[in-house]
């Protein structure tokens, strides 16, 4: 079956961001949205380190070791970013001035539920950080992540199995073969990624979802 790289998921999210937005970036897929802000937006990209302000992922080129995001990912400063403390970022966020935040998730529920970490799982730890605070303060939260595990589990579920981050909060899903909206009805898929059918993304499902009468193809350009 088709899907999305990692990449082409990141691109697609970054083009629902509205000009004049702060978003906060996720570790993991979430911070290669800053790679695909369309030019003609301006974005200020917030870290919980204490970054405003962030730009692409650092090259070879670009690479300056005292600029990392709170993943510990080298990266860029756009033009009138700021640095704080850990302290004043989380102000940031809990204070609500955040617009989105996109982070990875192990599973998201048709209710908004998700989860994002699990203290069992091998060399992960309790990795739980800012999410918390993020997808209480933040006006919306989007969640990038695959629909499936490497095993062909679902990730979208009827109940997470994994410990909460925190409930109803997720308002949209960007996957590798479908963009998903959270709505009081549960899931409805959006976009479909072409080759894959509405059978297929129900059987890739692990809830109910619905199809929407007017679901577009989901697009990205070769990256």
């Amino acid at each position: 079956m088709p899907a999305l790289s990692r990449d082409q998921m990141a691109w697609r999210a970054a083009q629902d961001i509205h000009d004049g937005a702060y978003v906060n970036l996720g570790i993991g897929v979430p911070v290669l949205v800053a790679n695909y802000i369309p030019a003609d937006r301006e974005v200020m990209l917030q870290s919980e380190n204490g970054i405003v302000g962030i730009g692409p992922v650092a090259t070879e080129n670009t690479l300056d070791p005292d600029f990392v995001d709170a993943g510990g990912q080298r990266i860029t400063l756009q033009a009138g970013a700021s640095l704080t403390d850990s302290a004043g970022a989380f102000a940031m966020i809990i204070g609500g001035h955040l617009d989105v935040t996109m982070l990875g998730a192990f599973q998201v529920a048709p209710n908004g539920d998700f989860a994002n970490w699990d203290a069992r799982l091998p060399n992960k730890g309790p990795l739980v950080g800012g999410a918390m605070d993020l997808a209480t303060g933040a006006r919306e939260v989007r969640v990038i992540m695959a629909h499936t595990t490497k095993q062909g589990e679902p990730r979208l579920v009827e109940r997470c199995s994994y410990p909460l981050t925190a409930p109803a909060a997720v308002t949209k899903i960007y996957t590798d073969i479908a963009v998903v909206e959270v709505t009081p009805d549960g899931f409805v898929a959006r976009e479909r990624l072409e080759g894959v059918s509405a059978d297929e993304l129900r059987e890739k499902t692990g809830a109910p979802i619905d199809i929407a009468p007017d679901c577009a193809t989901l697009t990205a350009p070769d990256l």
